[in-house]
């Protein structure tokens, strides 16, 4: 028997673009604030952020709105926005993946926070995490 997980919902028709998703999730998170960076947001899926402990459901409504919103030139402006602050050993790679991005080529950011989260939920590095993405 499975138990009843905790649902938090993202509306993706409430944004359209990266720093409103940072808001949408923001709003699921009990006292804390996602300022809309990749690598904290792993942090928050491991819990300890305003999540529910033990495991939950994201549910993102309006995924398909949000898979354009956070398309390739969203994904473009976010890479022409943090290149001036990235460590100078990173620089080429996030120029060649802005390069790719102009291009309408490679993973959008849309792809990114999609992989990020499957990590922590069933077969992800991450699964004790028990987090489970429904993407509708």
């Amino acid at each position: 028997m499975t138990r009843d997980l905790p649902v938090l919902i993202v509306d993706g028709t409430r944004f359209s673009d990266f720093d409103g998703f940072a808001r949408e999730f923001s709003r699921l998170l009990s006292g804390y604030t996602w300022q809309g960076n990749l690598d904290a947001l792993n942090d928050v899926l491991r819990g300890g952020y305003g999540t529910p402990a033990d495991g939950w459901v994201l549910r993102w409504v309006g995924s398909e709105a949000s898979r354009a919103a956070l398309g390739h030139p969203e994904t473009a402006r976010r890479l022409e926005r943090i290149l001036p602050r990235v460590d100078p050993s990173n620089r080429a790679t996030v120029e060649a993946r802005l390069d790719e991005a102009r291009r309408g080529e490679g993973p959008t950011l849309f792809d990114e926070i999609v992989a990020i989260i499957r990590e922590h939920g069933p077969g992800g590095r991450e699964a004790a995490d028990g987090i489970r993405l429904e993407l509708s």
